[in-house]
């Protein structure tokens, strides 16, 4: 599989795919203009690795603020996550927030509540 390495900018986040090193990440700052085109083939890219997974996932959430529209994209990739996880793979979410952002801890609480997925809460300080 190919690897997904985009560099973020102000209004789209890093993103690093990596089947081959087990390096699943979205950081930063979502909130593109079109957030359909701008996930679309991250989207793509997880359907296409959840044919084949790896034994064990874990994928990272570093977002600093997204919005409504990319809150629901997250849902999606939430998802497409546990459809791995009912294959009998291994999957754990590892969500990130920052000491001063209560918010984004109680975004990643309700994402948990939604997905059948273990979620790993970690908290950041600069």
């Amino acid at each position: 599989m190919d690897v997904i390495n985009i560099k973020g900018t102000d209004d789209t986040p890093n993103v690093i795919l990596d089947k081959a090193s087990g390096q699943f990440e979205i950081s930063g700052r979502s909130l593109p203009e079109d957030v359909n085109m701008f996930y679309e083939p991250i989207l793509d890219w997880i359907d296409q690795y959840a044919e084949e997974p790896n034994d064990h996932t874990e994928f990272c959430f570093k977002l600093e603020y997204f919005n409504t529209a990319s809150s629901k994209v997250i849902l999606d990739i939430l998802l497409k996550l546990e459809e791995i996880v009912e294959s009998g793979k291994e999957v754990i979410v590892k969500w990130h927030y920052h000491e001063d952002e209560e918010d984004m801890l109680e975004a990643g609480e309700e994402y948990a509540d939604i997905v059948e997925i273990p979620f790993d809460y970690v908290l950041y300080t600069d």
